[in-house]
């Protein structure tokens, strides 16, 4: 045999197209996606809350609206509800003037201090981009607004202008900046990974399994009912959920810091996660048969992007954000942030995720009812083998 004639094989030829096809897929999917980073970044959402009754807070919060480069900067919303929203992932910064800043200013007795508060139980990129933003900011405000604050409150005194300047520059700690997270996740990027790494182990799990499964269906067509064989590929699917949960669970909670209370609550949601994303993966294998995992590698490539886990949706382009409301990844990373490192409810997450279980397996009722053509059912197929063999034996 030559090597030509190798290359000619079903194999092969199957082996080149796939390594074309997913550099193609991979490349033209992550690249376009990724480059909303940081790009994008003036897409987040922040608010500036002013409590300050003083010139000073009005002061500093028009020059944040005018100076933040964000798009999105609200600034008629109360603390609580600000912090609300951040909870929830609505907003990337908090910004709270205290109603005693001016005060502390004129004083020059206390340290004028200014919060920032970040949510760390969300999209990696939200909070090492804010602690950059917020870094930046105290840097410039402890070294300018410090000095200045300090001269008018020396010049208030009629020290001469020139004696005041002098003096303002000795004066230390005037403002601080108060870096806040809530949510704090523990330190290790095994943690901040963990909802999406639980996640993609499910999925490509059961992606092989549908085509797995799948092919089981077909190949027993004519031993039992279409309808039989779709409830045994969906047990069997449930089963090895149960099975592939135990073990991803106890790796998970072995070596990353998360609570061992949580462990059936988050066994639960990954077995509801894993028979959606098998759900979803096995429409296209019972359309087009093996070639329909050829179509879910660049359908899963598009979830690593759209489940937000590196990057919220604020920041993400159009076609990720749709794709990843009708796909399984991103309710489970949210749910799973929500659940190991928020003070939120994951529900809102968790019903987003068994609405696409069940819109997917509705899809595959349909498409297993009306495009594959009923195959009847054998007497040799239902017939005991012990029957079938006295029927041997007789004839």
């Amino acid at each position: 045999m030559k090597f030509s004639q190798f290359l000619k094989s079903k194999g092969a030829i199957g082996s080149i197209f796939m390594g074309v096809f997913y550099a193609i897929a991979m490349l033209g999917i992550f690249l376009p996606g990724y480059t909303a980073l940081p790009g994008n970044m003036d897409d987040l959402k922040i608010a500036i809350v002013n409590d300050d009754a003083g010139q000073y807070g009005a002061q500093i919060s028009s020059q944040f609206s005018e100076s933040l480069p964000f798009k999105t900067i609200k600034t008629d919303v109360s603390n609580k509800k600000a912090m609300d929203e951040l909870e929830h992932n609505k907003l990337a910064l908090v910004v709270h003037i205290p109603e005693e800043f001016s005060a502390n200013v004129q004083s020059g007795k206390v340290s004028a201090s200014i919060d920032f508060t970040v949510n760390e139980a969300s999209a990696t990129m939200v909070s090492s981009a804010m602690s950059s933003v917020v870094g930046e900011i105290n840097k410039q405000l402890s070294a300018n607004f410090s000095e200045q604050t300090a001269k008018g409150v020396l010049m208030n005194f009629n020290v001469p202008e020139e004696q005041a300047t002098a003096m303002a520059t000795q004066i230390e700690n005037s403002y601080v900046g108060n870096y806040v997270v809530i949510n704090d996740v523990p330190d290790g990027m095994h943690n901040n990974m963990l909802p999406m790494f639980l996640t993609m182990a499910g999925y490509v799990g059961a992606m092989i399994a549908s085509m797995q499964l799948v092919a089981s269906f077909k190949a027993n067509r004519g031993k039992a009912s279409k309808t039989k064989l779709f409830m045994f590929v969906q047990l069997t699917a449930l089963l090895i959920a149960v099975l592939s949960t135990v073990v991803a669970l106890a790796i998970a909670f072995s070596i990353a810091d998360v609570d061992l209370s949580l462990l059936l609550p988050v066994g639960a949601q990954q077995i509801l996660m894993y028979m959606a994303a098998f759900n979803v993966c096995a429409i296209m294998v019972f359309l087009v048969g093996e070639g329909g995992m050829v179509l879910n590698i660049p359908i899963l490539l598009m979830q690593t992007i759209a489940n937000g886990a590196t990057m919220p949706r604020d920041m993400m382009y159009t076609p990720y954000d749709w794709f990843g409301r009708i796909t399984p990844m991103y309710y489970s990373v949210q749910a799973y942030l929500a659940q190991m490192f928020g003070s939120i409810s994951p529900a809102p997450f968790l019903w987003g995720l068994a609405g696409v279980f069940a819109g997917a397996m509705m899809i595959n009722i349909v498409i297993v009812r009306f495009v594959h053509k009923p195959v009847p059912v054998t007497k040799e197929a239902i017939l005991p083998v012990e029957v079938k063999n006295t029927a041997e034996i007789t004839a």
